[in-house]
């Protein structure tokens, strides 16, 4: 934990307007206009689920909001902190769900923001299990408009000694397909085990700088995904400079 911030469930009015607040300014919507409505933070709570928020000293500087799923399973709906902070949100929605008896748990986000699958691949060793296209159809907040929302489905085992799977992020492999920028977009190795496929530096400037070149990249990036998933691969690693690996799992053709 890091010194001075504490992360607790939230249950009072008050608190969940405020994380209602954050989450307005993190998506750059009116809080008049949250994208999760404190309301509704209200009523996840009352049915079971949990709301996380993390305080810097009093300042509230994360939160996240989870809810149970069937045979096993917890959901996490929504997760925003500080630079630094999130790994200590996503500990204690771990705790949170597996003191319910709860195994794994699944969110999503979007696979072309590389800082968030390095930190969901690498930090936490979470697999990108489902490649959802167009998940929530139209958005209209100040990060996500007028692009596609395809959305990178992640699976995290909650036993923190369960075995990682395995990646390379070294992508060494030929060629397979080129990006919107001219580079390489895509390689597979040679023994057909890995596929690695790159992202933009940074896909949120890209897409309020040229739309039409990040959409492009969104289709050039699902595509790649598609037919990877299609042939057995799962999402295990990011690399730093932008470089997913896709592994082939055990018993894909």
């Amino acid at each position: 934990m890091t010194t001075g911030v504490t992360v607790r469930t939230v249950h009072d009015v008050a608190g969940l307007a405020a994380v209602a607040d954050h989450f307005s300014d993190v998506w750059h919507t009116p809080r008049t206009a949250p994208p999760y409505p404190a309301e509704v933070l209200h009523s996840l709570v009352h049915a079971g689920g949990a709301v996380h928020a993390a305080y810097d000293g009093q300042r509230l500087a994360g939160a996240a909001v989870a809810v149970l799923g069937a045979e096993g399973s917890t959901y996490s709906l929504v997760a925003a902190a500080d630079r630094g902070l999130g790994y200590a949100v996503k500990q204690a929605q771990r705790d949170w769900a597996a003191g319910l008896g709860a195994r794994t748990m699944r969110w999503t986000f979007d696979p072309l923001v590389g800082r968030n699958a390095r930190f969901n691949l690498v930090k936490l060793g979470a697999v990108g299990t489902e490649y959802l296209v167009d998940f929530y159809g139209p958005m209209t907040d100040g990060v996500n408009d007028g692009d596609e929302s395809d959305r990178l489905t992640v699976t995290w085992d909650l036993d923190p000694t369960a075995p990682r799977a395995p990646y390379d992020t070294d992508a060494h492999g030929p060629v397979t397909r080129t990006a919107p920028d001219g580079g390489p977009l895509a390689r597979r190795d040679f023994a057909d085990r890995y596929v690695w496929c790159r992202v933009p530096d940074d896909i949120v400037a890209l897409r309020a700088a040229d739309p039409a070149l990040a959409l492009r990249w969104r289709h050039a990036v699902r595509e790649v995904f598609l037919e990877a998933f299609v042939a057995g691969f799962r999402a295990t690693g990011m690399s730093r400079d932008g470089w997913y690996t896709l592994t082939r799992t055990e018993g894909a053709a």
